[in-house]
């Protein structure tokens, strides 16, 4: 659909009261860019924020959309911190799902656990446990470390889950710290793909896996 089109609907709700900014969700960064043009030639509102996945487990935003966002003053609001519950633990095998998790339930979300990503998950609930921390805060804390993020989008379920995930707020990580993330998964890299429902990223995602595994 041409952006000028979406953009115009977008300006008839602002300017009517029904909403107070306009976002874009999972964009590449091209497609944000092209937005903000079309918005400066034709006075149309103009995208305030981005909100892509990211998680340790797929990093690839720093590659386009974290610069992008950087250069033009946009928000950066995250989904998916704990990668669909995998760093929460929430899967002990890439072909064995419990009952009533997302995996269970569609495969394009089964196909974002692997093995790779639940090792990683034990490794960082391992160093959670010996810092006193537990392994969904720790996860969220990462990424409250990186640059230009402004929000996370958590989805507690329960009171418990959301005053764990608050804590996330007070873990501070030292430059030693986010070194060793960046041994388990590094910049710009994933091992679980969540722009899978996206369409446009084009990145393979076994060949990116296999240059992951040789790096390592």
């Amino acid at each position: 659909m041409p952006q000028e089109e979406t953009l115009s609907a977008l300006d008839y709700l602002l300017n009517r009261g029904y909403i107070r900014h306009v976002a874009c969700s999972t964009h590449p960064a091209w497609r944000t860019v092209e937005a903000l043009h079309i918005a400066d030639r034709k006075n149309y509102p103009k995208f305030i924020c981005e909100q892509p996945p990211y998680s340790l487990l797929d990093r690839r935003i720093e590659n386009d959309i974290v610069p992008m966002c950087q250069a033009y003053d946009l928000g950066l609001m995250t989904w998916s911190p704990l990668a669909q519950g995998v760093l929460a633990g929430r899967y002990q095998a890439q072909d064995a799902f419990p009952d009533g998790s997302r995996a269970s339930q569609k495969s394009i979300y089964a196909e974002r656990v692997t093995d790779r990503g639940i090792h990683i998950s034990q490794l960082v609930s391992e160093r959670a446990l010996a810092g006193g921390q537990t392994a969904t805060a720790l996860a969220v804390a990462w990424i409250l470390h990186q640059p230009a993020i402004s929000s996370v989008i958590i989805g507690p379920r329960t009171p418990a889950h959301l005053e764990d995930l608050l804590r996330a707020d007070d873990i501070r990580l030292s430059p030693d710290d986010l070194a060793w993330f960046d041994t388990l998964v590094p910049p710009g890299t994933f091992v679980s793909d969540h722009f899978n429902t996206a369409g446009w990223r084009p990145d393979a995602p076994d060949g990116l896996l296999t240059r992951w595994d040789d790096a390592e």
